[in-house]
């Protein structure tokens, strides 16, 4: 190494041992855009000498060439690894970086200061014991500083540091120092943060970063690496009563059948009762397995295979508590959500939610309020856009088990993705469990779905039809319904302007809007078909997201979707009602096709193109592949 530690020059055997059981600290660097997080980082991995020759050689050279310090060392250049964050100077993805002194080994994640890239930030954060805060002295406290410390305090995070930078272009004033001090400290009162500790530095030129500087004789506390080193990371959760996330189902032969994770809190012996959640079975440890043995105990932290006495059902996502003090599960929630994708959060869309390694369904109702990080002020909001904090209520389609974040940040965070596209769209912390989640129980009824079908001679089905305004879809639907009574089914149709007259008319067509008209009408769907009957539902359904929430309601073959497939300019020129007209004068707002887009289906059951075929020829074809479809063992139609 170019910077070399001198332990590893002298006994190589002696470094890896004593680096072997040293504790480690995770924390994050944040703060405004030029603060000067990468550069502190770089500085820290110099003076702690973790720097090899080949990439000294490489820093000094990129210095020469795309640095920022007259051809100095720009030690930022060591973390800013994109080519976009060295052409523009800035960090725009988390950048995770390995360094140790002889006291501790640390992870730091250098986290963008843009505004635009608050998401990276959190992801950072959320696996990090400590933050560093950074302040640029000549700037003071700024919008972006206030938005990360927010966000710091809103993930728990235990130990802050104010690192107020750049101190050598200001003199080394103490005034500007406590200016800069008083004034976020009043923000921290504000926000809950109880503690933190302030230094005066330079970065770039190394004063109380890893000694004291001379610079700053007023300054009477522990230079910055002195502090790290002594932070305590917390082994409080070993206090908790036990938690086990299962991630893994470990079934390597027919002898061994165990379950994985990372203990999330407590401590677990053979011999210890345990319950499984969200299902209540109990059972107790028989074995505590490890790659290097059986263990007479585990405490948080530790990753661990289980083994237990009785063959009882766990799955992946379960989670494994003391049988004395078990979570809570619950299937609806009050929560924090960070919104992270340029796509609005829309109340009522089905999203998935990941809490440890269980998967489930999720809607979010209309958000409470959201929060101005800047004043910090709850305002009222239809929607989270991107990189917007607000509190919202879930929905879960099935229950899982928790505690509030606050307790517990393994069984109380979750990230939100998107269903079609698989992207992860937002994160969130668990408040508490709603009480109607724990009053209302499902009532088993003596008259069952098959019993109503039977009854009507009949399967009940829904017949989706989508398409845009002017398709067709209410002229098909209604002779579909036509020959389907005809034939002696039980039918019942629900159109999309017949239901904006009743069930749905307190709802406009704003994206959130039609978002919630669909929930209701699929929700309605499954009851009628639950009844028996079959359903036709003439909608513009313009999301496809909508559309797999309806289908997923029922059981399978339950859901035909129809697509009454059209093209714009040819819907747009029968224009039956006017709408695309005035759509296109600018009075009629949010319209599908013009200033609303369609996602048309991707595989439907069925396609009737009304450029090719009459509204008859298409009714012939869904009710012909309806009657090959409905022949079944219990049914003759």
């Amino acid at each position: 190494m170019a910077h070399q530690s001198d332990l590893i020059a002298r006994d190589i055997d002696a470094y890896l041992d004593a680096h072997q059981h040293k504790s480690l600290l995770r924390f994050i660097t944040c703060g405004s855009v030029d603060d000067g997080k990468s550069t502190l980082i770089g500085r820290l991995l110099y003076d702690s000498k973790m720097i090899f020759e080949d990439q000294m050689a490489a820093l000094e050279a990129d210095s020469r060439r795309v640095g920022t310090q007259g051809g100095d060392i720009d030690f930022a250049l060591l973390v800013d690894g994109l080519a976009a964050e060295r052409e523009q100077g800035i960090t725009i993805d988390v950048a995770y970086r390995f360094f140790s002194t002889e006291k501790r080994k640390f992870i730091v994640a250098d986290t963008p200061g843009h505004e635009q890239y608050t998401r990276n930030m959190v992801t950072g954060a959320s696996t990090a014991d400590a933050a560093v805060i950074l302040i640029d002295a000549r700037r003071g406290v700024l919008t972006q500083t206030r938005r990360h410390a927010y966000l710091v305090s809103l993930l728990g995070i235990r130990h802050v540091i104010l690192a107020v930078n750049k101190m050598d272009l200001m003199g080394w004033s103490q005034s500007v120092f406590d200016a800069i001090v008083a004034d976020f400290s009043a923000f921290a009162d504000q926000i809950g943060l109880k503690r933190f500790d302030a230094i005066p530095m330079s970065a770039l030129r190394g004063d109380n970063i890893t000694e004291a500087s001379n610079h700053s004789p007023w300054y009477a506390g522990p230079p910055l690496m002195s502090l790290l080193e002594t932070l305590e990371v917390g082994d409080d959760l070993q206090a908790d009563p036990f938690r086990l996330p299962v991630q893994w189902v470990n079934r390597p032969n027919l002898d061994f059948r165990g379950f994985s994770g990372q203990i999330a809190a407590g401590t677990v012996r053979p011999g210890d009762p345990v319950r499984v959640l969200p299902s209540g079975k109990a059972s107790s440890v028989a074995r505590i397995v490890t790659a290097d043995g059986d263990l007479a105990q585990a405490v948080a932290g530790q990753s661990i295979t289980l083994t237990l006495a009785d063959e009882i059902d766990v799955s992946r996502g379960d989670v494994l508590a003391g049988a004395d003090a078990p979570p809570e599960a619950a299937d609806q929630f009050e929560a924090t959500v960070v919104w992270m994708d340029d796509e609005p959060l829309l109340p009522g869309r089905p999203y998935l939610l990941k809490i440890g390694a269980k998967l489930v369904g999720a809607t979010i109702t209309e958000p409470k309020h959201k929060v101005n990080v800047n004043t910090l002020e709850q305002q009222p909001a239809k929607r989270l856009e991107l990189n917007e904090i607000g509190v919202c209520n879930l929905s879960l389609d099935a229950p899982v088990a928790f505690a509030p974040y606050a307790q517990n940040k393994d069984l109380g965070g979750f990230i939100l993705i998107d269903r079609i596209s698989n992207r992860t769209v937002g994160a969130g912390l668990l408040h508490f469990a709603l009480r109607r989640a724990h009053n209302i129980h499902w009532q088993a009824l003596s008259v069952d779905k098959s019993s109503r079908a039977a009854i009507k001679n009949q399967k009940g089905r829904v017949i989706w039809l989508t398409g845009l305004s002017g398709a067709g879809k209410s002229t098909i639907a209604d002779l579909v319904e036509k020959r389907l009574h005809a034939d002696g089914r039980h039918t019942y149709l629900l159109d999309g302007d017949n239901v904006r007259h009743g069930l749905n008319r307190d709802l406009g067509f704003t994206e959130e809007d039609r978002v919630e008209n669909i929930r209701r009408v699929a929700e309605v769907s499954k009851l009628m078909v639950d009844a028996g009957l079959i359903v036709l539902v003439s909608f513009i359904s313009p999301f496809r997201a909508e559309r797999r929430m309806a289908r997923e309601l029922l059981g399978p073959g339950e859901f035909v979707e129809v697509y009454v497939d059209t093209p714009l300019a040819v819907a747009e020129q029968r224009d039956v009602k006017g709408l695309y007209k005035k759509a296109r004068a600018g009075e009629l707002k949010n319209f599908t096709g013009i200033d609303s887009p369609y996602e048309a289906p991707e595989t439907p059951e069925i396609v009737v193109d009304t450029t090719t075929m009459s509204a008859e020829d298409a009714a012939e074809r869904i009710v012909a592949w309806l009657d090959g479809r409905f022949l079944t063992e219990d049914f003759s139609i």
